[in-house]
């Protein structure tokens, strides 16, 4: 067990399970019987647990207070529901429980970012924040339909698709769902919900920034330097002026641009002058390794990221970060996802704002060339959730269809396989995806606030991973704009009053009112690395290639053609869906290597 944490019931019958764990220098935390409640590996600082008499309270991660102030909290609990009450009042960005003789609750954060995984052990229901080490405790297989899944449709599978565990009785929770021991029975009880979008713009400004004061705050006990990313981008400037209000004396970072017509570095030279106290590390092209470089090494042992062309580049960051002390990055990670909403918040505004819905309709329609006929069309379809994932798996094998087309379905898009997915590996795809399909519920009553859920729990599977990639090096990974606080900020505003085509981001360049200089806070472009891209892939293509040919994991399995894909990707590219997938595809290979099972010839 060489990372990751095991969550135990204050049970007898768990009292057998640690003793069996491996003896690697795992901690424990208790129970107030003393029986284990948390084993397992954390960063020195990173967990907080708090007393009051048979009570505890734990925090693995950013706490959303100090330990006085959990005590004190804790010291107000007289039962189980005293108990839920305040885990579910505390928000921050961290995994959060609560311990009472005989009951306790553990949960996640409503983004996504930190997960909880569920599974029986020697017939003891447990929990661990890694689906891989639930799988090795409990010698669990891999879910062939699940990896199936992930091959054919990569990046456009949404939540909760994308996070469906690789292993067999293996299973995740929502991330509004929190796991509850109460006695011998575990069972998953709902703690959030989206906030209702009542606010305006000017009040909406206000509770965002202070919800980005307190997630940027210095963490309680926090020792080390603290970095951040500085692209010049509204996203990083913000986050970097906030925490600098704090710890005026911060390093920020960014990469050199490749792109001629990138105009970050401007913007990101002005601030560093702005950030006078700060220190500032600029790492020129010459210095990283090119996109695509090592790719074939794996983000995460616990599953696939779709992410690989930076991987190389992040590694050389995060070694960099360490030699200059930094023990806490803060990223932009989450700006875009919040802050830039899908056009699916049309959908009820043109049932209750009629004129208002026509106004953006066709705003929308003129800045991103979406035909206004047809776009009507689809939002004056009644929307249906269920029809949307039945027509989707249908849609499988399916040409994509027009790229100018308005996102109004209840994904972040439409679900494709490429054509170098064998028909054996899509049949098993489908198959996954219709299981997914009949379980899977609507995020919020309406589709806006649906799809702003959407996005942020796709997209927090992958950063979840990248995290790994500092804790390697004794640095904590940290994105504000993720925090629980902030999120539910954003999602009390009204979607109308932010998410038109007139301004970028005016929801967050509201909010850095008088905190970002005026230059960087009206800001209204956004930076190009296209010429990244292009540049590594054709300098790797031909390794990553052979990466994925007849001797590779997946084709052994019978789930891809690697003739079919060579076609695919020596010849013209209209779009870049096919590097995406391409992208995809190595991770998930990468990934199946560095298993230590044999690679099966092909089940299916």
């Amino acid at each position: 067990m060489s990372s990751g944490f095991l969550v135990l019931p204050d049970r007898p019958q768990a009292e057998q399970i640690p003793p069996r764990l491996p003896r690697d220098g795992a901690r424990v935390i208790r129970h107030a019987s003393g029986r284990a409640w948390l084993v397992g590996h954390w960063p020195v600082g990173s967990v907080t647990v708090a007393e009051a008499g048979p009570v505890r309270l734990v925090a693995v991660g950013a706490a959303p207070a100090g330990r006085v102030r959990l005590s004190e909290l804790a010291a107000r609990v007289c039962g189980p529901a005293d108990a839920a009450r305040l885990l579910d009042t505390l928000r921050g960005s961290c995994h959060l429980g609560v311990s009472l003789p005989d009951w306790s609750r553990f949960r996640g954060s409503s983004s996504g970012l930190h997960r909880l995984f569920r599974a029986r052990l020697d017939g003891v229901p447990v929990a661990a924040d890694r689906a891989d080490l639930l799988a090795t405790l409990t010698g669990a297989g891999l879910d062939e339909e699940a990896l199936a899944l992930r091959v054919a449709a990569g990046l456009d599978l949404p939540y909760p698709a994308n996070a469906r565990s690789l292993w067999t009785g293996v299973s995740p929770l929502a991330p509004d769902h929190a796991l509850e021991w109460d006695g011998d029975t575990a069972t998953e009880i709902a703690w959030w919900e989206p906030p209702a979008p009542e606010l305006s713009l000017a009040a909406g400004a206000e509770v965002v920034r202070e919800a980005l004061l307190e997630a940027t705050r210095p963490k309680p006990q926090e020792n080390g330097g603290l970095s951040a990313d500085l692209s010049g981008g509204l996203d990083s400037s913000s986050i970097c002026f906030l925490a600098a209000r704090q710890r005026p004396e911060i390093l920020t970072f960014r990469w050199g641009e490749a792109e001629a017509g990138n105009d970050d570095t401007e913007f990101a030279e002005f601030a560093t002058k702005e950030l006078d106290r700060a220190g500032h590390l600029v790492v020129p092209q010459s210095e990283l390794p090119e996109m695509f470089a090592e790719a074939e090494t794996p983000v995460s042992a616990e599953m696939p990221s779709p992410l690989t062309r930076a991987t190389a580049r992040i590694r050389r960051s995060v070694d960099l970060l360490a030699e200059h002390g930094s023990a806490r990055h803060l990223s932009g990670h989450g700006g875009d996802e919040l802050f830039s909403p899908l056009p699916g918040y049309l959908h009820p505004l043109l049932r209750r704002r009629p004129v208002t819905a026509l106004r953006h309709v066709r705003a929308h329609a003129a800045l991103r060339r979406w035909p206004l006929r047809a776009t009507l069309a689809e939002l004056l379809r009644p929307s249906s959730f269920s029809r949307w994932w039945d027509a989707e798996v249908d849609a499988l094998t399916q040409p994509r269809p027009p790229l100018r087309r308005a996102t109004l379905g209840w994904g972040l898009g439409p679900i494709r396989a490429p054509r170098w997915v064998t028909p054996d590996g899509a049949a098993l795809a489908r198959a996954a995806l219709r299981r997914v399909a009949a379980d899977a519920t609507p995020l919020a009553p309406d589709l806006g606030t649906h799809q702003t859920l959407l996005v942020v729990r796709s997209n927090t599977l992958t950063y979840r991973l990248l995290g790994e990639l500092y804790a390697a090096r004794g640095i904590t990974l940290d994105a504000p704009y993720l925090d629980d606080r902030v999120i539910d900020a954003v999602l009390r505003v009204r979607p109308e009053e932010h998410a038109g085509p007139w301004r970028f981001k005016p929801l967050l360049a509201e909010a850095m009112r008088g905190v970002l200089p005026e230059r960087l806070r009206t800001r209204a472009t956004k930076g190009e690395f296209g010429e990244d891209v292009r540049r590594g892939l054709r300098a790797h293509l031909p390794t990553l290639l052979e990466l994925l040919g007849p001797d590779s994991r997946l084709a052994a399995r019978g789930l891809i053609d690697p003739q079919a894909l060579r076609l695919r990707m020596t010849g013209p590219q209209a779009d870049n869906s096919a590097v995406q997938a391409l992208e995809n595809l190595v991770g998930c290979e990468a990934w199946l290597r560095s298993l230590p099972l044999p690679a099966p010839t092909s089940r299916l």
